[in-house]
């Protein structure tokens, strides 16, 4: 029982009282009802009664050999907890039951224990408490199961000056340490009527009247004797679980400022803090308890209270709370229900920049610390480890307050399409054994995602860059085979990464995505093979294209446009190339120098399809072009394919593509790189101090130029050429010609190529996985190569080592080659000019001897990244051969 509560039954009692026996004492109160100086007086009187009856309950009078069987000091008294011994000592009050006088052992509270009732009232009416009664009073505490911002600064006070914080100490580690005095701690006051501000006014004249009237409620719970007192006193007392309906779906009713206040005073004292850290130790495993099999959210929304408060701790992050504490509450914080998580990302999307930051920092250090500190591997995985997986799950929460607190664009969706992309005609492997596809609806979506009602793709800017939630040490031990497994199995015993694809960097989460392919292509053709023993055709369980180098565009769109109107799935099987009178087996390399080839001639600006801006050396769709939807829709299919497999294009679109292909539109401020000339233009038309319709004359036409010369008109609003743009309306005008440029004037032909796009990756985890900037990144691979990184990686076969002569001079030689020249190199080795996802460091490239000093040119097997190099007898000769290698390189042949 806290000290308000006995406060609160001691001055309430004497107006509550109804018993005849004291019905004569009432009937002599009332003349004095007139008189407050007396009425305070008396309740005083009776509250110093109530106070010795209960000591005498809890603490005895000190006498060994006392007599009174009301005293705890009596060998034969029965101990009772502090609410009984309040109600207890409330009807030994009604009765004028016995007190004992204090022994001289209990000298440590003699002034609780006046030597007579009379002695008592003479007390109170000349003088108030003085500040050491009460510290005598409460020198423990034991009384306060829930805290406020006021008691916790009484309670410092009183330590300071006896300069021992022990019972500070323990009443954070009782409050700390339970859900319930936690749960109840630091609320908002709740904003007073006008009656109530007046009310309060009148108590503030007089302090001891103001303390009895606000306990009122207290002490008539515990005259009823309500077997569920408790829980009832701290819900009316308090800003009361009713209030819950009332707070924003953002809102708690704790008030965050005073927890700040108070671990700002507190965490400064070491010994303090240790408080905090074993409080937590004994708190977690009762909360995740409650949440796992009592269901205490949705009984009491305010429990959300007790992750708000330990969350505002500082320190978590630091050494002593990672080995148990921390890793317990991420374990109970884990726990909590959909709709909690999704009012606590609520919550901390108003949070600071640096408050994200440190709670992101704090899950990110229990991470590492738990993968550092154990040795993973395929046999003991990380998806494993409790700790990891809890901590990764809270990170979650963060990530998404992080989302939700940036700059978003929740409106500016693309339309979906119009036509569902054609089903299969052939039967799938489900659906021969009698089970329907998985996932037949798409890839699926984070439920706080849904439960939010924000994708991270709405996310223009964040409150920190997203690349700080990535987790370098889990991605270096993750087995992503593994994980991927538990990705598609959905078991609830297995967790996996692939659920928070933010904290995996752009490599294992491609990774990820080449398993997801690979397992499709390997679906398809068992999926071929039955359907050929079904059926008794014969099928070709690949993907093949033969064409003609001559004619590769023609070749190639064609036998697609058959694909994608026949059946569809054929997308889905592994890509063959074979080009006609030539030897190339295709086991990779060919399809790279395929892709390299059609993209060369689909970018081509002759052929009209796109056009291209030499400012920022980037394509755009062509809104005037003669070719027709379905041109651009295979030009779709060519770009999912590329991904699909896994295979790098020398494609150059500016980001708002990747955007548009993710589910956004194109706004103004896509116009930056996409359109910097223009941008910048309407960024200055926005800022103009001066009279835009007076001195820009510009209208709601505007005019483009097509690729021809010819000038086309536009209407931004009907009958634009009459509405001028003034400073009023020009936000409008800004807004409605991004529209135009992005999105309407390319409207057929974007929508033709996302078809075609989606028609290869719509059963893939690529949207769920991957951010647009992280879809140009997997399509065009990384412009930046780093030959250092890729010299630490290569190995070396056929008797060469990284400290043969020659090998040393090759080195030499390729560092010391132009940037045109490395890009020729990294063609005739691998396929393509472009890094992949991660470096050139991700690149496995071998160095193979291929005899002794000769005049042969140097050959690569593209497909495995294999340089055959023939033991030249200097560099000159080795430079020499080389360049007229990778310069003349074209085509390709069986040795």
């Amino acid at each position: 029982m806290n000290s308000d509560e006995k406060e609160d039954c001691e001055c309430a009692t004497p107006q509550a009282e109804t018993s005849p026996a004291r019905g004569a004492a009432r009937e002599q109160e009332e003349p004095d009802i007139e008189n407050p100086e007396a009425s305070r007086m008396k309740r005083a009187a009776a509250k110093h009664l109530i106070e010795r009856y209960y000591h005498q309950l809890t603490e005895g009078c000190g006498n060994e050999s006392c007599s009174n069987s009301w005293c705890a000091s009596s060998a034969g008294f029965s101990r009772m907890d502090n609410n009984a011994a309040a109600v207890k000592a409330l009807e030994l009050y009604k009765v004028n039951a016995k007190l004992c006088d204090p022994h001289p052992s209990k000298k440590g509270t003699a002034s609780t224990y006046p030597e007579s009732s009379a002695h008592s009232n003479s007390a109170c009416s000349n003088r108030k408490l003085n500040h050491k009664d009460v510290h005598a009073v409460r020198d423990n505490f034991k009384d306060i199961n829930y805290l406020t911002e006021e008691k916790v600064y009484e309670i410092l006070g009183i330590c300071g000056e006896k300069e021992d914080y022990s019972p500070l100490i323990r009443v954070i580690g009782r409050v700390f340490s339970s859900a319930e005095g936690l749960v109840q701690s630091f609320r908002r006051s709740k904003p007073h009527t006008k009656e109530e501000l007046k009310s309060l006014q009148e108590k503030d004249e007089d302090k001891d009247e103001d303390e009895k009237e606000a306990a009122a409620c207290s002490a008539t719970a515990m005259e009823e004797d309500s077997p569920t007192s408790s829980s009832s006193r701290l819900g009316e007392c308090s800003s009361g679980e009713n209030d819950v309906q009332k707070l924003a779906p953002d809102e708690v009713s704790v008030d965050i400022e005073a927890v700040r206040r108070v671990y700002e005073r507190l965490l400064s004292n070491e010994k303090i803090e240790a408080a905090f850290l074993n409080a937590l130790v004994y708190l977690s495993p009762n909360v995740e308890c409650d949440l796992t099999y009592h269901n205490v959210y949705s009984r009491d929304p305010n429990y959300l209270n007790l992750f708000v408060i330990v969350m505002e701790n500082n320190n978590l992050h630091s050494p002593e709370y990672l080995e148990i504490a921390l890793p317990q509450f991420c374990k109970a914080m884990s726990k909590l229900p959909l709709a909690a998580q999704a009012k606590l990302t609520r919550l901390w999307s108003h949070y600071s920049a640096e408050q994200i930051r440190r709670m992101m920092e704090t899950f990110q250090q229990l991470i590492t610390f738990k993968v550092i500190s154990n040795e993973f591997s395929s046999r003991n995985l990380v998806n494993d480890d409790d700790a990891v997986v809890a901590a990764t799950k809270c990170l979650k929460i963060v990530y998404y307050a992080n989302v939700l607190g940036g700059d978003l664009d929740t409106e500016n969706n693309e339309d979906e399409d119009e036509e569902p992309i054609p089903e299969s005609s052939e039967l799938t492997l489900q659906e021969l054994l009698g089970e329907e596809r998985r996932n037949k609806k798409g890839p699926r979506v984070d439920p706080l995602e849904t439960e939010l009602g924000v994708r991270t793709n709405d996310c223009r800017r964040p409150l920190i860059p997203f690349e700080e939630f990535v987790n370098e040490p889990l991605n270096e031990v993750l087995e992503m085979d593994k994980d991927y497994t538990f990705f598609k199995v959905e078991t609830e015993n297995k967790f996996s990464f692939m659920t928070c694809p933010f904290v995996l960097n752009a490599v294992t989460k491609n990774l990820g995505l080449y398993y997801d392919n690979r397992i499709r292509m390997y679906s398809e053709r068992r999926i071929t093979v039955l359907y050929s023993l079904v059926q008794g055709q014969q099928l070709n369980p690949y993907l093949r294209l033969k064409v003609r180098r001559d004619h590769i565009i023609d070749d190639a769109l064609v036998r697609l446009e058959m694909i994608a109107m026949e059946n569809p799935a054929d997308l889905k099987k592994q890509l063959y190339v074979e080009f006609e009178g030539e030897q190339g087996v295709d086991e990779g390399g060919v399809s790279k120098e395929f892709f390299q080839l059609v993209v060369e001639e689909i970018f081509n600006p002759d052929i009209g399809m796109f056009t291209y801006d030499e400012h920022t050396r980037l394509f755009w769709f062509n809104s005037s072009s003669f070719e027709n939807e379905g041109q651009y829709t295979l030009i779709g299919i060519v770009l999912g394919l590329a991904i699909y497999n896994n295979c790098i294009l020398d494609v150059h679109f500016p980001m708002v593509v990747y955007r548009k292909l993710m589910g956004k539109k194109g706004t103004f401020r896509d116009l930056a790189d996409a359109n910097p000339v223009l941008y910048q233009s309407l960024k200055e038309l926005v800022e103009y101090e001066g009279n835009v319709e007076e001195d820009m004359m510009i209208t709601f036409q505007i005019s483009q130029t097509d690729p021809f010369g010819n000038r086309l008109m536009y209407d931004l609003r009907e009958n634009g050429d009459k509405i001028p743009v003034t400073n009023e309306n020009r936000k409008d005008f800004v807004a409605l010609y991004s529209e135009y440029i992005l999105n309407k004037s390319v409207e057929k032909q974007f929508k033709a190529f996302r078809r075609g796009f989606h028609m290869v990756t719509n059963e893939s985890p690529l949207k769920y996985l991957f951010r647009p900037e992280e879809i140009e990144l997997l399509i065009c691979g990384s412009r930046n190569l780093d030959f250092q990184a890729l010299e630490e990686t290569t190995e070396y076969d056929g008797g060469y080592n990284k400290d043969s002569r020659i090998i040393k001079e090759f080195w030499e030689t390729l560092h010391s080659f132009s940037e045109e020249q490395k890009r020729l190199f990294l063609q005739f080795t691998t396929g393509t000019d472009r890094a992949p996802v991660g470096g050139l460091g991700k690149l496995k490239m071998i160095i193979a001897k291929n005899g002794p000093d000769t005049d042969r040119l140097p050959t690569s097997h593209t497909c495995f990244n294999v340089l055959l190099l023939p033991e030249y007898s200097n560099m000159d000769k080795l430079r020499e051969r080389l360049l007229k290698a990778i310069t003349y390189a074209k085509g390709f042949g069986m040795l």
